[in-house]
């Protein structure tokens, strides 16, 4: 079994597949097990009904708590796997590819508004053994850790929202582009994945061309079970369903939100935060709509016994910010915030 790589000797191995006979499948797949491998995780899958659904899991198992990772519309377990990289060492991390996504099954009369996922998930974590977990959500799976946590507060102990979908007070870029009948989240021709990133990313990391082709030709695929769960949750935010049921979350929530985010507006962290009882607020300058993916190099692990949420934002030995991260022991739950200065307990604008 490989060990965790550093990021360098990564790189170095697909600059070697690239000038090799590799094919571009072969050298995405090559390159996603080494990214895995320097995260500590393994890919498996476990059959929950009729569906097969793939994740990633520590490649050792530890004494840690569990970490339960949820991406978001059109992405997979993959987009987790730079984050991880400081979790697997202290956490039991879980990446799930929701139904109709990744490699997991995509039956497309599933059923895939926001809270018939939360069922989906509920019942994978019922096969999967887990019964106490911290999760942690991005855009549409920020929105389902949400409902998660309201839905079953016994099981949650902390929960993070990146970017979280489900409400629009504000509506962003997207849209407008959405109503005008175009919609960038799903791509349906060659170079529309690339326009994906540039619109969903403000610092977009480095993907090779073989690999950056690969998941375009892996998302034009998908393109009809894109297509009917898009507009399965694409109402959601206009509804107060929603908001009724996530102002019953009992565990410490924090909410991370890119201020360049062009997909969901950050100033829908205000609402979130308004409703969510004692929920804390990050927004982050220069980041767009994945703040685990875009300022992955400045994540670090830390702690903060949490009798109640409660946040605080040190100064690393570079002066960046560092997004909060789970942590428990036996004096409690733990959640902390990295950053350049402390801040005030309502919420903090990152530079």
């Amino acid at each position: 079994m490989l060990q965790k790589l550093p990021i360098t000797a990564i790189f170095l191995l697909i600059s070697i597949l690239l000038v090799s006979a590799c094919s571009r499948h072969g050298i995405y797949e090559t390159a996603i097990s080494l990214e895995r491998s320097a995260a500590g995780l393994e890919a498996t899958s476990i059959t929950v009904g009729e569906l097969n659904i793939a994740y990633l899991r520590n490649t050792k198992a530890n004494n840690g708590d569990t970490i339960v990772l949820v991406h978001g519309f059109g992405a997979n377990k993959d987009n987790w796997t730079r984050i991880a990289r400081e979790l697997t060492d202290d956490f039991n991390v879980y990446a799930i590819d929701l139904p109709g996504h990744g490699e997991s099954s995509k039956p497309l009369d599933l059923g895939y508004s926001l809270e018939q996922q939360v069922g989906h998930l509920a019942r994978i974590i019922e096969a999967l053994g887990i019964n106490e977990m911290h999760m942690m959500g991005n855009s549409m799976g920020g929105g389902i850790t949400a409902l998660y946590a309201a839905t079953y507060p016994k099981q949650i102990k902390t929960a993070v929202l990146f970017d979280p979908a489900g409400i629009l007070e504000y509506e962003s870029e997207m849209v407008d582009m959405v109503l005008a009948g175009d919609n960038p989240l799903i791509p349906s021709k060659p170079g529309d994945f690339e326009r994906l990133m540039d619109f969903a990313l403000e610092e977009k990391p480095f993907v090779p061309w073989p690999i950056l082709g690969v998941m375009e030709e892996q998302a034009i695929a998908n393109q009809a079970v894109n297509k009917v769960i898009f507009a399965a949750i694409q109402e959601a935010g206009f509804k107060s369903e929603f908001r009724n049921i996530i102002k019953n979350i009992e565990d410490p929530t924090l909410i991370i939100w890119g201020k360049e985010d062009r997909i969901l507006d950050y100033r829908n962290g205000d609402v979130f935060q308004k409703i969510i009882p004692d929920a804390r607020l990050e927004v982050m300058d220069g980041i767009g709509h994945a703040p685990m993916i875009e300022r992955r190099k400045n994540l670090h692990a830390c702690s903060l016994n949490l009798p109640k949420p409660t946040f605080q934002t040190p100064t690393d030995a570079n002066g960046h910010e560092v997004l909060a991260l789970l942590s428990s022991t036996t004096m409690g739950n733990k959640v902390a915030l990295h950053g350049r200065s402390p801040v005030s307990p309502e919420r903090t604008s990152h530079a």
